[in-house]
């Protein structure tokens, strides 16, 4: 049973928790670690737990069969996912890789759905969560087919500052421009191309191992 002050620190959903709906929580939740370019869960993988990310980074995309990589979104600490798959008990449709060491608190289906059909506080942060990840989703389709590798990338990073889907995001992103070309779909040499512009224009400031963000509504709508 991880301590509650931690539970706490990882999941900002625990804090609209009553006592006995935090127990239960605890009880059924585990951490485990894994490697940078480990997978945590493989595409067609019946993954039984809601997850969240306590440390590290995560890539949630596909592999074609022809062996072209698309990415979905960048998970990073504090973000919670996989809600939609425990809800339908359905395989997962997409992988889950750790950009670097990571570490995954899991919380267990059957203590998941004991909250779902308990907890007003629960219930209230999924309907939240599940509108701004259809929201995320449904913008990845657009600029994915109409904006430049500049533009997708603004949006990319723009992206991980959703207060709802990363609750506990400062302006600044410990981030490397290798990681963000891979949550980009686009190569290191590019990125670091891409963030000098939005650095240039005075919507990011680049710093060693990471990114401060300088003006985040321009950048969520770069390129229009």
């Amino acid at each position: 049973m991880i301590a509650e002050d931690h539970l706490q620190r990882i999941a900002a959903w625990s804090r609209e928790l009553n006592e006995r709906e935090i127990e239960i929580a605890r009880a059924g939740i585990v951490e485990k670690s894994f490697g940078a370019n480990e997978h945590i869960v493989v595409r067609g993988d019946q993954f039984d737990y809601w997850a969240g990310v306590v440390t590290g980074l995560v890539r949630m995309g596909i592999v074609s069969r022809h062996g072209k990589a698309t990415t979905f979104t960048g998970l990073t600490a504090g973000a919670w996912f996989g809600e939609g798959s425990v809800l339908k008990n359905e395989a997962r449709r997409y992988d889950l890789v750790a950009l670097r060491d990571t570490r995954i608190a899991m919380m267990d289906r059957t203590t998941f759905f004991w909250l779902f059909e308990n907890s007003v506080g629960f219930n209230r942060f999924l309907v939240g969560q599940l509108n701004e990840r259809l929201g995320q989703f449904i913008a990845l389709v657009e600029y994915g087919r109409t904006l430049d590798a500049t533009a997708r990338l603004a949006r990319s990073i723009a992206s991980l500052f959703n207060p709802i889907l990363y609750p506990d995001m400062t302006r600044h992103l410990d981030i490397t421009q290798e990681e963000i070309g891979a949550l980009t779909g686009i190569s290191r040499q590019n990125a670091n191309q891409c963030l000098k512009a939005l650095e240039k224009q005075g919507l990011l400031r680049l710093e060693y191992g990471g990114v401060t963000i300088l003006d985040l509504e321009r950048l969520r709508n770069y390129g229009e």
